[in-house]
C-alpha cells in the first residue's frame, strides 16, 4: 500500500475498484498442471515465466488479483521472491492485491502474521489477506486493528464449499442465539464493518457452490466467492446464494482464467468476459 492509498480503509478502495475494472478476483495460482499446460517446467524459472506472465497480463484489467502462497512457497525463498515480484507488478498495473494465506494464530504470532501481510513496509505488504477464524474470531484481532491502521483488509473463512466443511462451519455454538459457527463469523464481521461507508475492510469468504445454508449475508463487507469457472460456479449459483448481497461478492477464478494463457491477450480478454458477465448479474442483482 502506498501512503497515498493507506488513507483510505479497503473497503471504500474494493467499491471504487470494482465498479471502475468489475467485480472479478483473478487468481494467480501456478499449479504444476497449469505450467504444464503453458509449456514450462516445476521449476523457480517456470514459476517465474508463468506467474509474472499472468500478472502483467491480468493485473491491468481485474480489481482484485489473488496470488495463492502456497504455490510460491513450495520453491522455498527463491519462490517467495517471485511472489514480492508479482504483488509489485499487480500493484504497478493498479489491481487491488489479496494474498490467499489463509493464517490463523494468537497473540504475537497473529500480530507477526499481520506485520509480515499489511504492514506497508513489509517486502510481502498486501491490500487484504485471507485468514482462519478457527482458534475463535477474536484471535484474528491483530490482523484486524493492524489492517484498520494501515488501510488493509481481511476476508475471514466463513462458509467454504469443501465437503469437510459443515461439520465445523455449520455446528451451532452455545451462545444463547443457537447461530452457527459460520453465522458468528459472519455476525462478528458485522459488528466490525458498523457504519462504514460506503463498504467495511473486513470480508467473508464464501464459496460459490455451496448449497442453502440459511444465513444471513448482510454483514456490510465484501465477499470472495472461490469456485467460479474450474470447480463448476456459476453466475446463477451467485445469484442464488447471495441475492441482495451479490452487490458486494467478488467472484474468484483461478484455473478457469488461467487456461487461457499463455497468450496474454487470450488471458486479458478472459477476464474482460468474465467482467461483462458478472456486471450483468450485479446490475439485475
Amino acid at each position: 500500500m502506498t501512503a497515498t492509498s493507506a488513507t483510505i480503509p479497503f473497503g471504500a478502495r474494493f467499491a471504487a475498484a470494482v465498479s471502475d475494472r468489475g467485480p472479478v478476483c483473478a487468481g494467480i495460482d501456478p499449479h504444476a498442471g497449469l505450467l504444464a499446460a503453458w509449456g514450462l517446467e516445476d521449476t523457480v524459472s517456470g514459476l517465474e515465466k508463468f506467474a509474472l506472465g499472468a500478472a502483467e497480463a491480468i493485473a491491468g484489467e481485474a480489481a482484485l488479483v489473488k496470488p495463492q502462497s502456497a504455490f510460491y512457497e513450495r520453491f522455498g525463498s527463491r519462490g517467495i521472491a517471485v511472489l514480492e515480484q508479482v504483488i509489485a507488478t499487480c500493484r504497478e498495473a493498479g489491481a487491488l492485491v489479496l494474498l490467499d494465506v489463509k493464517r490463523g494464530d494468537i497473540g504475537s504470532t497473529s500480530q507477526a502474521y499481520a506485520d509480515a501481510y499489511l504492514d506497508p513496509s513489509s517486502p510481502l505488504a498486501v491490500d487484504a489477506i485471507t485468514a482462519s477464524p478457527y482458534l475463535g474470531l477474536g484471535s484474528l484481532s491483530p490482523m484486524f486493528e493492524t489492517a484498520t491502521r494501515h488501510g488493509g483488509g481481511v476476508f475471514v473463512l466463513a462458509l467454504t464449499s469443501n465437503p469437510e466443511a459443515p461439520q465445523v462451519q455449520h455446528a451451532r455454538v452455545e451462545d444463547g442465539a443457537g447461530r452457527s459457527v459460520a453465522g458468528t463469523v459472519l455476525a462478528g464481521l458485522g459488528d466490525l464493518n458498523a457504519g462504514a461507508e460506503p463498504l467495511g475492510s473486513f470480508g467473508a469468504v464464501i464459496g460459490a457452490t455451496i448449497g442453502e445454508t440459511g444465513e444471513s449475508f448482510d454483514f456490510n463487507g465484501p465477499i470472495l466467492a472461490p469456485g467460479v469457472g474450474a470447480q463448476g460456479g456459476t453466475i446463477d449459483d451467485v445469484r442464488r446464494i447471495f441475492g441482495a448481497a451479490a452487490a458486494h461478492v467478488s467472484p474468484s477464478s483461478s484455473r478457469g482464467l488461467l487456461r487461457s494463457g499463455p497468450d496474454p491477450v487470450a488471458l486479458r480478454d478472459a477476464v474482460r468476459r468474465e467482467n461483462d458477465a458478472f456486471r450483468s448479474l450485479l446490475g439485475s442483482a
